[in-house]
Order: structure tokens, then C-alpha cells, then sequence
């Protein structure tokens, strides 16, 4: 069983930072990539950046400048570091990861269930 637990959500004011974090435990063999999403209330859920294990990087044009995502390989865990937050990054942040959870396996997409970030105006 593979479980992604994030933290580091909460309540700031805009202009505020916050950093999540998100680790991923159980039978994994590798990570490809790792990310974050959101979904905004009646949108679909959206890419806001994803890191390779290699370390490219891709951001949301609404975030790019704002938010940076890091990865510690060694610990199977992704960061977003949020800054200039703004009122609409107000919703549930979910973290993403592409893994195998064995070298005979397929990649398999796995999700986190989710953690709250609200902005303040």
C-alpha cells in the first residue's frame, strides 16, 4: 500500500506564504514525478507544478514566480513553497505522485487527500 500525506496548509493573509509538504510511504521502487494540484470551486482539478526525479520543474502560468516546488528523493517528498499568495489560491491543495511500486511494474498515478489553504483578503 502506498499513502501520500500532506501538511502544511492553513490560514494567511494574502501576500502570505506558506510551505506544503507532501510524503510518500509504503512499497515504492521509484517516483517519476511528483506534484501538486488544486481545485478551484467549479473548475476542474488543475496542475499548479510537478518536479521530475531529476529535477525539471513545470508550473501553472498563475503561479509561476509566486510558488516553487522542491523534492527530497531520499525521503520520497515534495514541497510547494508559496509565496504572494493571493485571495484565489484560496482552495484544497492535493499532492500527486507518479510511482512503481515495483521495477516489473507500470508507472501508477497516486493522490493524497488533500489539505486546505485559505487566503485572507
Amino acid at each position: 500500500q502506498v499513502q501520500l500525506v500532506e501538511s502544511g496548509g492553513g490560514l494567511v493573509q494574502a501576500g502570505g506564504s506558506l510551505r506544503l509538504s507532501c510524503a510518500a510511504s509504503g512499497r515504492i521502487f521509484s517516483i517519476d514525478v511528483m506534484g501538486w494540484y488544486r481545485q478551484l470551486p467549479g473548475k476542474q482539478r488543475e496542475l499548479v507544478a510537478t518536479i521530475t526525479s531529476g529535477g525539471n520543474t513545470n508550473y501553472a502560468d498563475s503561479v509561476k514566480g509566486r510558488f516553487t516546488i522542491s523534492r527530497d528523493n531520499a525521503k520520497n517528498t515534495v514541497y510547494l513553497q508559496m509565496n504572494s499568495l493571493k485571495p484565489e489560491d484560496t482552495t484544497i491543495y492535493y499532492c500527486n505522485a507518479v510511482l512503481r511500486r515495483d521495477y516489473r511494474n507500470g508507472p501508477t498515478n497516486y493522490w493524497g487527500q488533500g489539505t486546505q489553504v485559505t487566503v485572507s483578503s
